[in-house]
């Protein structure tokens, strides 16, 4: 996802950064290679399928792309190999699993990192789709990649992104740094004065600046660091390594992007020069960014980052290798400048710096007392970086600050962008010149975009005719995107209409999946021929929690097993038919946007819109059943949010939520989750928090939701990891699926579930992989009920308070609580299994079209052969 420039003629170029709207441009290089970084804007399984997408437009399926990897480093300091990158060096562990210490500056909906995992949307739209993708335990790993690289010989690095990669590689491999030419690199600010947010000169005295003039450029944390830039701030210790390891160094930052903003004239050529696909690409991000953006200032406040980085990459290393040691697009100074890791005092230990505090001997031999040894800013609202009476922080962290002495890095510095020699051009910047020209190149240009792949490329929308049948009980589910919440999404469409009627879906971000990953409801909709059913985009923080964060999410591995297999389907998302339908950040004015973008009816609805249209269409008489099957953050909002509950979902008696006059009612509401603990003592799943032996995923991440929820009076039926353990049997699943009728949901089923089980058996990261098979006992029970023989008792539950991290999400039975929620606690296995099969088997509400082969056929075909 990453700009990289052309390599010197004897060498590579390796790069490593973020996904953003400026990246999209992919140069042709000679042994190239990329690395991701997933620590900041992006997410590892949509960043990686989406480069994958860009390098097979532009031809180049032979670059090497690296991402994340499973190693850690230990207490002592010790790198083991293929440390993924997923969390910043202060906070890196063992494992994947870990908070998001300097990436909860960064948002994770709207204009963060939603938009940057679809590239707002446009990428599923636009780019056609090769035969690259990540595959669990096959993918190479960021650190493979660049020891391969690196070691074939002199080689180019281009970073525009957090510096978490590469600065292991080099903690690791010193040895190889005598093959590192030049690094480039796009980030920090040094006398930058941030144009953005200044009042206009003839405003009035009500206007107030806000970013005007600092420093940085973090508009989430200004009241708490106003020095750093994202990119640095991702990981100011890993920046610190790569500053510091004597390697020369480029850095283009804020001062040098600050003067090349965006503005109307390079706006609108941009638009009249799309002559290649690439470009067409470019473009439409760029004004998707410009539509969506928050306020009138797009003009002023958005800059050529990483773009104008690969630029000036280029350019150097071009006059370079003439002996000029100049560049075309920008001036260039030297400077002596470091990366502040830390704030003093440095002596003062509070608890906030994991290289040194509690311990003996500091992390990675640091010095005690050194410049690394003070105050790391913990998060965005720290209050050490607060100042009283003043909305401007103190604290430095990932700042690169001028100093002298011998902490100074001797780096040429990027400082303005040169003006276009040509006066008669409307572009008023050299750069602006070259970038539109190189994207409109005919040469190493795009082959096609995805309506060119296929000659009978169109988009259908396949919907069901119910007209003549009597449709039966009206359902939604609520999920987080687990795989085994889609085996239960297709169960649940293949049940008879006549005795469940799918009105809508609710997914999460808070669970085990990243918001964006809904674009795999809508494939698995389109699949199955139900592209009528709305899909609502939920929450992607805890009830509670600040929506800058990731309070419990946190809990949830990032590599193998985790978050980069779900967000990926393990793989098979991408075998999945390509829907029509897809995450937008298309908007209006009319749903709180600054303005209408072009097609704001493509907007993506939110989960609580979903619920109102739903009920709207209910008949007086008509009641909805939910099943949950994620945290409960969704159905948690509905009922603090809708006073009118009742008229939607019948219920026996009252209890008031939320602000008073509100009140909620609830008939049949089915929880997959919780546990309760029973005469054997049994353990929870929440197997990546040790000292929490008794909790179970879904309830743990959100707790709140869960008390709101299950402490509501409400007619519940818990369906608990005792039952859900029982249906959990990988052979027995697979047997019955394979002895079942072929179907081709059925097939997709049984590879998906083959597929989890081999790596549970071959590899120990993925030794979890049974709790996703539990999960679909709800849907089947919720369909077939007591053809189960179910064993059901009433319990009086509570939640236990939230208040630590070895009993948050708790349930305990308490005999003394008025509370009682139905508990699921038996059922027949033999006949479970039985009618998984029958359902997966049956001809009946089966898939319209099977996988994304099947459709490339039909769209390679005759028009006639195409399906209404």
């Amino acid at each position: 996802m990453e700009a990289a420039g052309r390599p010197a003629a004897d060498g590579p170029t390796t790069t490593a950064g973020r996904s953003s709207a400026g990246d999209r441009n992919v140069v042709r290089k000679r042994r190239s290679a990329v690395s991701i970084s997933v620590n900041a804007w992006s997410d590892a399984g949509h960043a990686v399928n989406h480069l994958y997408d860009i390098l097979y437009m532009m031809g180049r399926d032979d670059i090497l792309v690296g991402i994340g990897g499973d190693g850690g480093i230990s207490d002592s300091g010790t790198i083991h190999p293929n440390v993924g990158g997923y969390l910043p060096l202060v906070d890196q562990g063992m494992t994947t699993v870990g908070g998001c210490w300097y990436r909860q500056a960064i948002p994770q909906e709207g204009g963060g990192r939603l938009d940057k995992d679809t590239n707002f949307g446009l990428r599923r739209g636009f780019l056609p789709q090769g035969h690259r993708r990540y595959t669990p335990v096959q993918q190479p790993t960021a650190q493979q990649v660049m020891i391969d690289t690196i070691s074939a010989g002199p080689t180019t690095i281009i970073l525009t992104g957090s510096h978490t990669n590469f600065a292991i590689f080099l903690m690791t491999y010193p040895h190889l740094k005598r093959n590192v030419k030049h690094i480039y690199i796009m980030g920090g600010g040094v006398r930058s004065k941030n144009p953005t947010g200044c009042c206009p000169k003839n405003s009035t005295t009500s206007c107030m600046p806000q970013q005007c003039g600092d420093r940085g450029n973090l508009f989430t944390s200004y009241s708490t660091n106003l020095n750093a830039e994202f990119n640095i701030f991702g990981d100011p210790f890993s920046a610190y390594q790569v500053f510091h390891s004597g390697i020369p160094i480029t850095l283009v930052p804020l001062d040098a992007t600050n003067t090349i903003p965006i503005n109307k004239e390079f706006f609108y050529e941009f638009q009249r020069q799309q002559s290649t696909y690439e470009a067409q690409y470019c473009f439409k991000a760029l004004k998707m960014s410009r539509d969506t953006w928050f306020n009138d200032q797009f003009y002023m406040s958005y800059f050529m980052w990483d773009s104008f980085t690969s630029g000036v990459a280029i350019s150097s290393m071009r006059n370079d290798k003439n002996g000029k040691f100049e560049n075309d697009f920008v001036q260039l100074e030297y400077m002596n400048i470091t990366v502040i890791t830390s704030n003093k005092p440095y002596v003062v230990h509070d608890g906030s710096n994991p290289f040194f505090d509690g311990r003996t001997t500091p992390k990675f031999g640091l010095q005690k007392g050194g410049i690394h040894s003070g105050h790391v800013q913990t998060g965005i609202t720290d209050s050490f970086c607060c100042i009283k009476r003043s909305n401007k922080g103190r604290c430095e962290d990932g700042y690169t600050k001028e100093v002298s002495g011998p902490e100074a890095a001797h780096i040429r510095v990027a400082t303005k962008a040169k003006p276009n020699v040509d006066k008669y051009s409307p572009l008023d910047r050299e750069f602006f010149k070259s970038f539109l020209q190189a994207l409109s190149l005919n040469e190493n240009s795009g082959r096609f975009n995805i309506s060119a792949q296929f000659p009978f490329y169109r988009e259908v929308l396949y919907k069901p005719d119910f007209k003549n049948k009597k449709v039966g009980q009206p359902v939604i589910i609520d999920m987080d995107m687990s795989p085994g919440d889609f085996v239960s999404l297709i169960y649940l469409l293949k049940a008879p209409i006549e005795v469940l009627d799918l009105k809508g879906i609710f997914v999460s971000g808070n669970g085990w999946a990243h918001i964006a990953s809904i674009d795999i409801v809508y494939d698995i909709l389109h699949m199955m021929g139900r592209d009528d059913i709305p899909v609502g985009r939920g929450n992607t923080t805890a009830l509670g929690t600040p929506t800058l964060g990731c309070n419990y999410a946190s809990t949830i591995p990032q590599g193998s097993g985790g978050r980069i297999d779900s967000d990926t389907l393990y793989g098979l998302a991408r075998s999945l038919p390509r829907s029509p339908r897809r995450y937008t950040a298309e908007n209006s004015v009319k749903h709180g946007a600054p303005r209408n973008t072009d097609h704001p009816e493509l907007r993506q609805p939110m989960a609580f819109e979903v619920w109102q249209s739903i009920k709207e269409q209910l008949c007086p008489s008509e009641k909805i059943t939910i099943l949950t099957s994620g945290p409960l953050t969704n159905l948690a909002n509905i009922m603090l949010s809708d006073s009118n509950v009742s008229s939607a979902i019948g219920v026996s008696y009252l209890k008031p939520f939320g602000p008073p006059g509100k009140f909620q009612y609830f008939d049949k509401i089915y929880v997959v989750g919780g546990h309760i603990r029973d005469e054997n003592d049994s353990k929870g799943n929440v197997f990546t928090i040790p000292p929490n032996s008794y909790s179970e995923f879904n309830m743990f991440l959100d707790p709140l939701a869960a008390k709101i929820v299950l402490e509501s009076s409400l007619d519940i039926t818990l369906i608990p990891l005792k039952s859900q353990r029982k249906a959990a049997s990988f052979q027995s699943i697979l047997q019955a699926i394979k002895h079942a009728d072929h179907t081709l949901e059925a097939s997709f089923v049984h590879r998906l579930l083959f597929l989890l089980h081999e790596l549970q058996q071959k590899h120990r990261l993925y030794h979890h992989m049974d709790i996703f098979l539990g999960e679909v006992l709800g849907a089947v029970y919720l369909v077939e009920g007591f053809n189960m023989r179910p064993s059901i008792q009433s319990m009086p539950i509570s939640i236990i308070p939230n208040n630590t991290i070895r009993t948050n999400g708790q349930i305990a039975v308490n005999k003394q609580s008025s509370n009682f929620v139905k508990v699921f606690l038996d059922f027949s296995s033999e006949e479970y299994y039985y009618q998984v099969a029958k359902s997966f088997g049956s001809k009946e509400q089966s898939a319209v079209v099977g996988s994304f082969v099947e459709q490339s056929a039909i769209w390679s075909g005759q028009p006639e052969r195409l399906k209404a």
